[in-house]
């Protein structure tokens, strides 16, 4: 690091990119967890289907802008789909029945994915959507330091992305609605706050991120379902900040982003490679021996 701090800042950058888009994932999870008090284990999934479902569309011939309208029409009428089929259905049941809910509507999202685009991997429509192409070299600390530019554009549009709706939760009506129905279901009906309206707009929500999140990461390599694999590095992002807290969903991201970039490009040749597929669970794994709730979560009291 102190020999070739250029190579130091390329691999800071490149964890940053990465965290960023870690903690864009980790925010649609947040967000139905904090409506629902249930980890949605198919907000990975729903990246991958919105990424093909934008893709197909471009390929039948839908222009690419009104490809990503329609896109988001289908998601939705997914996110209608769910709370009409799937969560009104288990109102007042157990957390877990809800988990393994999600289970379902992951394996049937892969399956009708899969019998309608296929399961060979696409490419992004990066260009017809003017996503920039090509690099910029700055000279950093005595060498260059390569940007790649679709990398700037991810990292400045989901950062928008996360404050935009962090603002919107915070201050408007609808997100003072969700934090009472975070609190608590039964406060929030007995004061005229629908459920099911919420989990509406909080799951077509979570679905614009896992968009926005698809064309990112698809544009970054391609598209296919082991995009899926990618969106679940957001559990140990929300275990390190928190399963409630947006900021903490991004600050869970860059150190998750930026730690696991180091430790595979500084300490994988000391032990064999690979520490970027389970360095980040590591971490996690840490942080629920000895603080379970994340930096920025709930600390849980009981009283006995």
């Amino acid at each position: 690091m102190v020999q070739a701090p250029d190579l130091l800042a390329q691999t800071i950058w490149e964890g940053l990119v990465s965290g960023v888009l870690y903690a864009l994932i980790a925010l649609g999870f947040v967000l139905i967890f904090k409506a629902s008090g249930v980890f949605n284990f198919a907000q990975g999934i729903m990246v991958v289907f919105a990424a093909l479902t934008l893709v197909g569309l471009y390929e039948k011939g839908v222009p690419a802008f009104l490809a990503v309208i329609l896109t988001l029409g289908v998601m939705f009428a997914l996110a209608v789909t769910i709370e009409r089929v799937v969560l009104r259905p288990l109102v007042n049941q157990p957390d877990i029945i809800l988990f393994m809910a999600t289970f379902g509507i992951t394996y049937f999202l892969i399956g009708f994915g899969e019998s309608i685009f296929g399961g060979n991997p696409k490419q992004m429509i990066a260009e017809q959507l003017y996503l920039p192409k090509g690099a910029i070299d700055l000279k950093i600390l005595g060498g260059l330091v390569s940007l790649q530019k679709i990398d700037i554009a991810a990292a400045i549009i989901a950062s928008l992305m996360i404050a935009v709706l962090a603002l919107f939760f915070q201050y408007t009506r609808i997100g003072r609605a969700l934090r009472a129905v975070a609190d608590s279901h039964k406060a929030a009906l007995s004061v005229g706050i629908s459920l099911n309206q919420i989990w509406v707009i909080v799951w077509f929500t979570a679905g614009i991120v896992a968009l926005i999140t698809g064309i990112m990461w698809g544009a970054r390599s391609d598209v296919s379902f082991a995009l899926e694999i990618v969106a679940l590095k957001a559990l140990p992002v929300l275990i390190l900040g928190g399963f409630t807290s947006i900021p903490g969903a991004i600050v869970g991201g860059l150190i998750i982003g930026i730690g696991e970039k180091l430790g595979e490009f500084y300490w994988g040749p000391l032990i064999g490679g690979g520490i970027e597929s389970w360095l980040a669970y590591f971490i996690a794994l840490g942080f629920l021996l000895f603080r379970p709730q994340g930096l920025f979560g709930d600390k849980i009291i009981e009283r006995i």
